[in-house]
């Protein structure tokens, strides 16, 4: 039971990481606005808690500061 639950656990992961580096690399390669790059964030926010309820503190701490850093870089912010 254990190994099908890390299974899943594992499964889940790699299917966040996907959608956050595609989301990722859309956003630095598409001809978007910033309200366009928002909604974006937004959208793999909610699929990261549908994977993972209640790991919003886990988002903001491992996924936020790369989606920052690539909304500042593609909109030259600093």
């Amino acid at each position: 039971m254990m190994d099908d639950d890390l299974l899943e656990e594992e499964k889940k992961l790699r299917r966040l990481r996907f959608i956050v580096d595609f989301a990722l690399q859309f956003i630095l390669t598409q001809d978007i606005d910033h309200d366009h790059a928002i909604k974006i964030v937004e959208g793999v926010k909610k699929q990261a808690l549908k994977l993972f309820p209640g790991k919003e503190d886990a988002f903001d701490i491992i996924y936020a500061p790369r989606f920052k850093r690539a909304l500042n870089e593609k909109f030259k912010r600093t």
